[in-house]
């Protein structure tokens, strides 16, 4: 889809602004097959398939606040990640405020449910599916990497995410966050809050949790930093393998955007970590690994 083609968001800050322009120029011809996982225009995803497939499959989850953003921010990874035979997804979710957590959540789980019953036909291996994303995208991707009870509902397997690789993510919104304000598309406080249900870091459940590489700017959001290495920490304290990878002189928007260019070294990395830890399901006993 052309971006103009979906229902309206709400405006893009002045940053936000820049980044899409910039993600969407360099995504320029980098055109994947579109198919929907649900009825609504943003229930959609977009297939990248590599021209030599290696069975190693991303699917990734743009950022935008939980309120804005588009799949097609994310084409622009397509091509480095193609050329080293990882098959690349870029999925959609229903978006905050008119849809409240876990509904986003819910989407980016019928995406992998989609890649997992679909990926065969384009090169991909459904036993080597990773997840990832970007700042929102990021934190949808690790809740999914985190828990288990989506997959059991959609009746996949419990190993059906190999992997994890969020980008500039947001791990946990109760009040030791770092956030500034709590975040709309949690909606409203309840007796039963939902920001504890949200975050990834303290949902973690060793017997299932996958890998995770966690990758962040340099001089990303400060928070956003503190709560890569509290993730980070809290993953290994509970036997979950976990690497970090930061983007030297990469602000928020700049550590998606080196994520498509090669010279940043992020695709290599990435695709070299998937292949070392998408053979084998780790078994987590607690500990350190």
């Amino acid at each position: 889809m052309n971006i103009a083609d979906y229902p309206p968001q709400e405006p893009l800050s002045p940053l936000g602004r820049a980044y899409q322009e910039c993600a969407l120029a360099a995504g320029e011809g980098a055109v994947g097959a579109e198919f929907a996982y649900g009825d609504d225009p943003y229930q959609r995803l977009a297939v990248h398939a590599a021209a030599e497939p290696n069975g190693d499959v991303l699917v990734f989850f743009h950022g935008g606040g939980w309120t804005g953003g588009y799949k097609e921010w994310m084409s622009f990874m397509a091509p480095a990640l193609n050329a080293l035979g990882v098959t690349f997804v870029t999925a959609g979710y229903r978006l905050a405020p008119a849809h409240a957590f876990p509904v986003g959540l819910n989407d980016a789980a019928d995406a992998v449910a989609w890649a997992h019953a679909h990926i065969g036909e384009h090169g991909g291996d459904p036993t080597r599916l990773f997840v990832g994303g970007h700042s929102a995208g990021g934190h949808y991707a690790a809740g999914l990497a985190v828990s288990a009870p989506w997959r059991q509902v959609r009746a996949l397997p419990s190993d059906v995410v190999r992997g994890c690789l969020p980008v500039s993510g947001v791990y946990r919104f109760e009040a030791a966050s770092g956030l500034a304000a709590r975040p709309r598309f949690l909606g409203p406080e309840q007796p039963h809050d939902r920001a504890y249900d949200a975050s990834p870091l303290l949902r973690i459940d060793p017997l299932v949790a996958a890998p995770h590489l966690i990758t962040h700017g340099g001089r990303d959001f400060p928070h956003l930093v503190t709560q890569a290495a509290q993730m980070h920490d809290a993953l290994r304290a509970a036997g979950v393998p976990a690497e970090s990878h930061v983007l030297e002189d990469c602000d928020h928007f700049e550590a998606s955007l080196a994520c498509g260019d090669a010279r940043s070294g992020w695709p290599a990395r990435a695709a070299a970590w998937m292949r070392s830890v998408g053979r084998t399901t780790p078994q987590h006993t607690g500990g350190h690994p």
